[in-house]
């Protein structure tokens, strides 16, 4: 029987290429990566939605909250053996007020929410791996998205990683820093989304990582 692995995130899971301003193709988002880089036995699930926050509910933008959909989610995808939770870049924006402390209670949140969908889980045993994403670089004020990112986006992107992990272990989940993958870099068109080579290095670690988690 197959093992079903669900990647829960926000654009840069959904596979947006700053470069085209459209989509990765499934020969290059990460998620259509790892299932090939897995071989057989294992089926790779999207689920990706551009300015998704871990709790957050966006006052422009309808349907973005994690915490609102991880039921849903879950549930679509039964029996699931592996959730892969990457999500907190949106949850930076200035408009949200929050800091890198408050955005894992955000995750806490979401992750024991996921936890508690005990219907969805192979054997009702939940299994998250939570990762903190790449770091927003400094040079996003520059582009496009500065106003739609507002003030202080990257500097709480790059303390995330240390809450992350507090918060995987208090919620007895796996951890990977994405940011400390060698290689990993952003797009310099916007400095947040991750470029084709990324998306590939990130599927290449989560292939190597994922194994060990479902044994």
């Amino acid at each position: 029987m197959k093992k079903t692995i669900v990647c829960f995130g926000d654009s840069n899971t959904h596979g947006y290429c700053s470069e085209t301003m459209g989509r990765f193709d499934d020969t290059e988002r990460y998620p259509c990566l790892l299932e090939k880089y897995l071989g057989d036995g294992y089926l790779v699930r999207e689920e990706g939605l551009s300015g998704r926050t871990t709790v957050y509910e966006d006052p422009l933008f309808e349907g973005l909250s994690g915490l609102s959909s991880i039921f849903v989610t879950l549930m679509t995808h039964e029996p699931v053996d592996l959730l892969v939770i990457m999500l907190g870049t949106n949850d930076t924006k200035e408009r949200f007020s929050s800091h890198a402390e408050n955005i894992a209670k955000g995750l806490e949140r979401l992750t024991r929410k996921a936890q508690s969908v005990k219907d969805a889980w192979r054997d009702g045993r939940p299994n998250i791996l939570l990762v903190a994403p790449a770091p927003i670089e400094d040079g996003y004020a520059a582009t496009f998205v500065a106003n739609e990112m507002g003030r202080g986006c990257a500097e709480k992107s790059r303390e995330l990683a240390f809450y992350y992990e507090r918060t995987a272990a208090l919620t007895g989940c796996h951890f990977l820093d994405a940011g400390k993958i060698p290689g990993m870099k952003m797009h310099p068109s916007d400095c947040m989304h991750l470029t084709k080579e990324s998306h590939d290095l990130l599927a290449r670690e989560l292939a190597r990582l994922i194994p060990g988690l479902l044994v």
